[in-house]
């Protein structure tokens, strides 16, 4: 609030900010808690090292990528999104959605990103450890891409954090907000979110109040 105010020429910080709104009767809307777990890491499946390591900062575009799985409801049921997101610009550069979970969900946003970025061998992919990112056929999909796997520790949500707030915003901004009647209704409602909000015009404090597609436009 403090950063738009700014931007319409108002001097007003982040304290000033939450007495204005204390006055003016309005509250940040509160995330609706539903219980959906969408990691899998009990597998047996071979997981790579935490090579991030919880270096969010990075020096460039395509140099790491973050993806991870999160559930959004609808009176069906629940909608599983898959996301991939550059840690350089925090732009959620592939993202699929799918009524289950199986790898064929991650390997479609993995698609959509590369597809969309071409990054060159080398990048850092990380994820959870769950069983659609340790599987064999996304594994050897990065392996094709030159990629290099890393994996949060088990049960630690903070090492892919900057994944974590994205779906945060997502729910808290808009999807808690409605009551989804259809698959489709929500999928045409979250990708509205990423591709014309979140990636287009929402501020970002880690990139100094730009958007995700400003920053990349600056760094072009």
């Amino acid at each position: 609030m403090a950063h738009e105010l700014q931007q319409r020429g108002f001097a007003v910080g982040r304290y000033r900010a939450r007495s204005l709104m204390r006055e003016a009767g309005i509250r940040c809307r509160q995330r609706r808690r539903r219980a959906c777990s969408t990691t899998d890491s009990s597998h047996g499946r071979p997981v790579a090292e935490n090579v991030l390591r919880r270096q969010f900062q990075v020096e460039a575009a395509n140099d790491v990528w973050v993806a991870d799985i999160t559930a959004i409801w609808r009176l069906q049921g629940w909608l599983y999104l898959a996301a991939v997101q550059d840690l350089y610009d925090h732009q959620v550069v592939g993202y699929a959605m799918a009524e289950s979970m199986p790898v064929e969900l991650t390997l479609e946003a993995l698609e959509m990103a590369v597809g969309g970025r071409r990054p060159e061998p080398g990048l850092i992919h990380h994820s959870d450890r769950g069983s659609q990112y340790a599987a064999t056929a996304y594994q050897r999909r990065m392996d094709a891409l030159g990629f290099v796997p890393s994996m949060s520790r088990k049960g630690n949500c903070w090492d892919n954090s900057v994944m974590e707030r994205f779906f945060g915003a997502l729910k808290s901004e808009w999807t808690d907000a409605m009551v989804y009647s259809s698959r489709e209704e929500a999928r045409q409602d979250v990708v509205e979110y990423i591709e014309m909000q979140y990636n287009s015009v929402r501020p970002h404090a880690a990139l100094g109040g730009l958007s995700p597609r400003d920053m990349e436009k600056a760094a072009a």
